[in-house]
């Protein structure tokens, strides 16, 4: 892609402001005083300004009346409806100069929150935590999103100003250090975006540049058009911007569903087309990751590499949904469709990926859903028992550690962790932290109001079962409780639950991550007693097998001769105790 459209652009002499304002009459910039921008084609004003260095903050003043900040803004020191500031970004002095990333085979994720990730809720605070993730065995921190938002607290998908990371977490220069720091310990950085919406709060767009909103709408309000080229060129130079100026190894796009395929070429298409000239211009590992309820497996190729219009891997809600409805009963809502047998829609994930591949969805109404993926790779497909939305978009935000039983949670992490998908854990998953991660956000006056009501009604049976106990997600004691205790850490229990986490870890990095390239799906099957069996072909020919009993009943169970090497588990009885895994390695003659 040639040079950024949006945003500042640094010369020898001063700097060079762009606005794309297709409906405004009159752009200045204002400064130490209000500077003129010339229009162009297009609707793009600019115009260079000498003796402006980095560090100058500045405002675009619209037809003699809105003050704005800039879409294209690097940074808010005093956050959305504040000056925008020029960032320099080729002054950080990296110190991990010769990282060039790791392979996809190699990626176990942890999901964070910056702000609830620790009591100071910075990226500077998240250094000291790197080690942790190093000793457990995390090989990829992933971030929720940080594009600026309105407030002090928000899970961060009601970002308005994309290439600014929010400044209730530190400024830019932080964030370069903490992804600095995480890859002097071999650790990859990923980044939660969202390109399907803006948030409700600080995005000043429509007023001037009215037709990057089209008639469609998402769950979240109006649809981008991406039928437009300054349109498309804000959110493909934005992915390309956090890979190259932080250095972030790779992207998770948040529901690309709800991005409308538009154009000769699918935005989709051309921003991961982008992503991997960048990669291969200079060489580094770069892995574009998708949230997609649409489970469209054509999207997807985990082996090209730099990608070339497709995605390394897609997060599995079906794996989660299932597992959920196995380990907690739950059964309402999206879960009905993995009821009553959800251990059928674990097998039909665990041997071909997607438990819908084009199946009726009787929570959509019956419409077929998915795409047939059993020809991909396993790691195409991320897998994970919980995440951000897993927990938080439920009326308390409690964790699985409050309503499932410790042993049937340790038998799917026996699973998850070992089997040949990128595994992903949420902050905490890893000693089985019980603290919520309920809904939080810091919006004022109408606008909080219309939250709570939404909530309400989103909850609505669940505030006739738990009234007042439910969170108010604009309290501030909301999102404290969301904050992790790390003391807690230190609980046998929870230290008995991070020895696992750690062991699992070491196993699949030993057996598991050197045959992953080239791995295929096999076959599954789950008995009428519950007995789960699993077979993967691995990328040099080796058979890796698991066989769970996924019950709260002993079963009896021929026992035959464990060929190969065991990896997990109790191969020397016929019995099969309750919730127990067990995994080995079959070498090819």
């Amino acid at each position: 892609m040639s040079e950024r459209s949006f945003g500042p652009r640094l010369t020898k002499t001063g700097v060079i402001f762009r606005l794309w304002a297709p409906a405004a009459n009159r752009v200045d910039v204002m400064l130490d005083k209000l500077y003129p921008l010339t229009r162009g084609e297009d609707g793009w004003f600019s115009a260079e300004i000498p003796d402006v260095k980095a560090g100058a903050t500045y405002r675009f003043h619209i037809d003699g009346a809105d003050n704005v900040p800039d879409p294209g803004s690097a940074f808010q020191p005093g956050d959305i409806a504040g000056p925008s500031e020029v960032i320099d970004h080729d002054a950080y002095a990296w110190r991990a100069t010769e990282w060039k990333g790791r392979p996809w085979e190699e990626t176990v994720l942890i999901e964070t929150h910056v702000g609830s990730f620790t009591p100071e809720g910075t990226y500077r605070a998240m250094i000291d935590k790197l080690d942790h993730l190093v000793e457990t065995g995390i090989t990829a921190l992933e971030l929720m999103p940080l594009a600026d938002f309105a407030g002090r607290h928000n899970w961060g998908y009601d970002g308005v100003l994309w290439y600014a990371p929010d400044c209730m977490f530190g400024r830019p220069e932080d964030l370069k250090a903490l992804i600095d720091e995480a890859h002097l310990r071999g650790i990859m950085v990923f980044l939660d975006v969202v390109y399907n919406h803006f948030g409700p709060e600080g995005n000043y767009l429509g007023s001037y540049a009215p037709d990057f909103f089209g008639d469609a709408h998402t769950p979240w309000g109006s649809a981008i058009n991406y039928n437009l080229p300054q349109v498309r060129a804000y959110a493909i130079e934005n992915a390309v911007a956090w890979l190259r100026d932080y250095r972030f190894d790779g992207l998770r796009l948040d529901a690309v569903h709800a991005i409308p395929e538009q154009g000769e070429i699918p935005m989709l298409h051309e921003l991961s087309r982008e992503v991997g000239k960048l990669a291969a211009d200079t060489s580094r590992s770069i892995h574009l990751v998708l949230e997609n309820d649409d489970n469209k497996a054509a999207l997807l190729d985990p082996d090209t590499n730099p990608s070339r219009g497709k995605y390394r891997a897609q997060w599995n809600d079906d794996y989660h949904h299932a597992w959920h409805v196995l380990l907690t009963g739950e059964d309402k809502g999206y879960y009905s469709d993995y009821a009553p047998r959800p251990i059928d829609h674990i097998v039909q994930a665990l041997a071909s990926g997607f438990a819908y591949q084009g199946e009726p969805s009787a929570h959509r109404d019956g419409t077929p859903r998915g795409e047939p993926s059993g020809a991909l790779p396993p790691s195409a497909f991320v897998n994970f028992l919980q995440n951000h939305d897993q927990i938080g978009n439920r009326a308390l935000g409690d964790r699985l550690e409050a309503i499932a039983k410790p042993k049937a949670i340790e038998a799917a992490l026996a699973i998850t962790l070992l089997a040949p998908m990128v595994p992903m854990l949420f902050m905490g998953d890893e000693w089985g932290s019980k603290a919520p991660f309920p809904f939080f956000c810091d919006f004022k006056g109408d606008l909080a109001e219309a939250v709570r009501q939404g909530r309400k009604k989103e909850f609505a049976s669940a505030y006739e079962k738990y009234g007042d106990e439910i969170p108010d997600p604009l309290d501030e004691s909301t999102f404290r409780s969301a904050v992790l205790d790390w003391k807690n850490r230190e609980a046998a229990a929870c230290q008995q639950r991070l020895k696992l986490v750690r062991e699992l870890l070491a196993l699949r990095k030993d057996y598991v991550m050197p045959r992953l390239k080239g791995a295929h799906f096999g076959t599954a099957k789950a008995d009428d007693n519950g007995i789960l069996s699993v077979h993967w072909k691995m990328g040099d020919g080796a058979m890796l097998h698991l066989a769970a009993n996924l019950t709260d009943h002993d079963v009896t169970r021929e026992q035959r001769s464990a060929s190969g090497v065991v990896i997990w588990g109790d191969f020397s009885s016929d019995s099969f105790a309750p919730w127990s895994v067990r995994w080995r390695m079959e070498q090819a003659s």
